[in-house]
């Protein structure tokens, strides 16, 4: 699909969905829609039953944070036709404290994608017949995926020789926090 003709259709899907998709453009010859999040249900039901859509497989469901923001996270769908030969992304930005309708009816394979999804950056899906952890330990405390997450984490889980069981306790920072230079002495200067 040219940049030309995934703008057209973008146009055209916009016409058939004006209350639900905000904008669409092309790059890489793939086209994005810009979706309100509580219209998403209503768009992909769209894109995967019309005749001149077709997009009955969804690839992946991706999750983006963005603490700067509003509405922090940006949550992906792709979308392949196989009928036509086409990619869809369908993106959609939502506030920490808002939920999103999950696709599970209308893609059976959304259900381990949202629960990833969930798992990694705390966005809930309604209706997901089986949000629980998928990626992370039982126990794990906050979203690993989200820009200020801790890198050490919470807590650590490790096998005590001494009780021979897992344990699971706080964790304990060793050494104060130390600063890096990373400048690189091979690198000189003003030599051309």
């Amino acid at each position: 699909m040219s940049q030309n003709l995934g703008h057209l259709y973008g146009k055209q899907l916009i016409n058939y969905l004006p209350k639900a998709i905000d904008s669409a453009y092309s790059e890489n010859e793939e086209l994005t829609l810009i979706v309100q999040p509580n219209k998403v249900y209503e768009v992909l039901f769209f894109l995967k039953n019309h005749s001149s859509c077709q997009f009955k497989s969804l690839t992946d469901i991706c999750g983006v944070d963005y603490p700067e923001r509003e509405q922090r996270f940006e949550v992906v769908y792709n979308l392949l036709s196989t009928t036509y030969n086409a990619r869809i992304r369908v993106k959609t930005s939502i506030e920490e404290t808002n939920a999103l309708d999950s696709v599970v009816s209308l893609y059976p394979s959304a259900g381990w994608l949202e629960r990833e999804v969930w798992d990694i950056f705390g966005v809930f899906f309604i209706n997901n017949p089986d949000l629980r952890r998928l990626l992370t330990d039982y126990g794990f405390e906050g979203y690993p995926l989200r820009k200020d997450f801790p890198l050490t984490g919470y807590i650590e889980t490790r096998f005590s020789e001494s009780e021979k069981r897992v344990i699971i306790e706080p964790i304990q920072m060793t050494q104060d926090f130390r600063y890096f230079e990373f400048s690189n002495p091979w690198k000189t200067s003003n030599i051309k």
